[in-house]
Parts: C-alpha cells; structure tokens; sequence
C-alpha cells in the first residue's frame, strides 16, 4: 500500500513509544518506575464522575453540538474571565475530545504551503509534527536554560519573516516546566500585533503553577482577536483519559474549526461535557491539594537528581515536569534515556523528543508518588555510577 506523501510529515508522540517499551519489560518481570507519561496520578475528584453517571441515566447519551454543550461553553467563558481579566464570548469557544484538536484544527484551518510557523523548541512534539503534516514550515525559536527555559526575544524577532502566521508559545511548559515572564508576554504580543500573526498560546497547565504568576497573552491589549488559547480539563481536574478540551477562537476561526470537528469527530460526547460542568461549578479543594503535593515532589526530584554527579537540574515554576541537563555525562539523550530504562527499569523521554534543542536533557514527569520518585533516584544514581 502506498501512503500519501503528507503521511510521511507526521510524527509521533514518543512517550506511549517509551511507555510500550516499559510495559513490554514488565510482562516480562522487570520492575519499571514510570516517569514518562504526563498525566497526574489523582483520580478525578468523585463529584466529577457522578456526575458523568448522573448524565448517562438522564439520558445524555446522543449527538450534539459540533461546537459544544451551551452550558458548558458559559461555564468556561466565566472562568476565563474569572481567570484572565478579560471579557469572553460563549459563541467563540469550541469543545473538542482532548486539547490536542485544538492544535490539530488551528493549524489545518491557518496554515499551507508557503506559509511558516514559530515554535518553542523543545516543545510538545505534535505542535512539529502538526505544522509539518499541513505544508508550512516549522520554524524552531530556542528555550535557553540560561533564561529559565524562556525564549530571547530579540531572536525570536529575527524569525519573524512576511511567510510567518502562527507563533505558537506554551506556558507553563512541556516538557521543561518554564513559564513566561510578564515582559515575554507582553514583547510575543507587541510582535504579533506588529506584523499581523496570530498566537496559538497553549495554556493546558495554567493552574499548576508554584511560584510567580502565569500571564496569559490572550489579556494582552489587542490580543484577545489574534490569540488561539488552548486549555482543557485533563491536567487540573485529573481528567486525562476523558478526553475533553476547548479553544478560544478569534471569530473568523470558529467556523471553519467546527466544521472540522464536524467532519472528524461530529462532536464530543455529551456525557463527559457534563462531567466538566460540573468541574467547573462543582468544589475546587481539589486542585490545590494537588498542586500542594506536586511541589512536595518537585522538591524532591529537583534536590535528588542535583546530588547526582554529572546530572544538574533546573528548579521549574510550574507543570509537572523537570528537564534535567546530562550532558557531562557523555552521552545522547537517547542513549541515556535507553541505558535508564533497559538497566536500571527508570522510564524516561529523552530531550529530543521534543525537539532537536532537547538535545543533553531528559525529560521527568513527576506526576507519580513520592515513594517512585525516591525509587528512581536511586537507581539513576547507581546507573550513572556505572558509566
């Protein structure tokens, strides 16, 4: 069978490549700590599945809406408001199944051949691989460590060319836990205003924040009609496996995204759209509790992988990831990450799955308990003693 050629321009997310590697050495017997899949170890809060049962008994259980429950989309549009400081209009937010359709749609509806986008690089792979399956030009804007993973913006300046129409920017950060200054913000909104580019800000980690605040771009003066925020509910309510998220569209965009949400997935299912109503109008404590207990845990790691000669770790502001430099080591991020998992059943991502600037890093989730955390340490410093 022969593919189609723009087959070949999509890649793939490798942390379920790692997490089949990983599961595989398990049937096996090996015992393997997991730490490359991102996704919180909390069950989603009980009032959240009752709510998804109460709407299977009621009968919610048929098509709907392309674009989104009504009720659910108000509901976002107050905590948005609530949130950012800004007015939000219901009709330009879009629900999808899980936030990565929000990438998906934005880029098919905005990009072709001839045109470029900027991205953060490391970043999440499907941004890449998206802008690369549509035709344009992927063109990588550098997180420098030395500016806490943030971007320089005179250099991002210099990619701007007349073919630039998206700058895609993620705060707080995958894979490395950076968050955009205040003045980042405001600097990525004065270039995009400046020449005509619209913004994909991906915000999925917004409340997963330890110190500092999040600024998002969308609150930036003009930039609420050129700005794509992207959020979902699978981080903060722990809410990976349902598979729902939003985008807030500048109007022009709403309905060519709905209708490619009608062409793909005719809707998301009712069910777990109401699920999230409840989410959001339903008790909080629970998003707090996590946070609390993921800074326990990024202390650790942080501390732990720091005593661990030729391994320095930066301390993230937010998400749950660390982005641990090991290049002293002497070897690749591949090799290193295949080394961890096959010796000392640690399962990581190596650097480079987000991007060709991961290159001397790993990337950690430490969204698992703090006994697994202690667990990996441990062996990651026997391993590294080993080289």
């Amino acid at each position: 069978m022969k593919l189609s050629a723009r087959m070949s321009r999509l890649g793939t997310e490798s942390a379920f490549e790692v997490l089949a590697q990983a599961k595989a050495l398990e049937a096996k017997g090996v015992d393997i700590v997991h730490l490359e899949i991102g996704e919180p170890d909390f069950d989603t809060p009980r009032n959240i599945c009752d709510a998804a049962i109460d709407a299977i008994n009621n009968g919610y259980t048929h098509y709907t809406t392309s674009q989104g429950l009504p009720e659910l989309r108000t509901e976002i549009a107050k905590s948005l408001e609530t949130t950012r400081s800004i007015t939000i209009d219901p009709d330009r937010i879009v629900v999808t199944t899980g936030a990565k359709p929000i990438m998906f749609y934005s880029i098919l509806a905005l990009l072709g051949e001839g045109d470029e986008a900027i991205f953060q690089d490391p970043l999440f792979p499907v941004y890449e691989s998206m802008i690369n399956f549509s035709g344009a030009t992927a063109v990588p804007i550098p997180l420098r460590e030395e500016l806490d993973f943030r971007m320089d913006m005179d250099e991002l300046r210099s990619k701007v060319t007349p073919r630039t129409k998206l700058i895609v920017i993620n705060s707080p950060q995958n894979p490395s836990g950076g968050v955009l200054e205040e003045e980042d913000v405001r600097a990525i909104a004065e270039i995009a205003r400046e020449h005509d580019i619209i913004v994909l800000s991906d915000e999925i980690y917004d409340y997963i924040m330890y110190e500092g605040k999040n600024y998002s771009i969308a609150s930036q003066p003009g930039m609420l009609d050129r700005t794509i925020l992207l959020n979902g509910f699978s981080k903060t309510y722990a809410m990976t496996g349902w598979r729902i998220g939003y985008g807030y569209f500048p109007a022009e965009l709403v309905e060519p995204v709905v209708r490619l949400v009608t062409n793909s997935t005719s809707c998301t299912p009712p069910i777990i759209q109401h699920a999230s109503i409840e989410a959001l109008r339903g008790p909080q404590d629970s998003v707090p509790k996590m946070v609390t207990e993921l800074k326990k845990r990024r202390d650790l790691i942080v501390d732990g992988l720091n005593k661990i000669p030729g391994i320095s770790c930066h301390l993230p502001k937010g998400a749950f990831y660390v982005f641990p430099s090991i290049k002293k080591l002497g070897m690749s991020s591949a090799e290193f990450s295949d080394y961890l998992l096959k010796k000392a059943g640690v399962a990581c991502l190596p650097g480079t799955s987000f991007g060709k600037g991961g290159e001397g890093y790993l990337r950690i989730s430490y969204a698992t308990s703090q006994d697994n955390i202690k667990k990996a340490l441990a062996r990651i410093e026997t391993a590294v003693a080993k080289l």
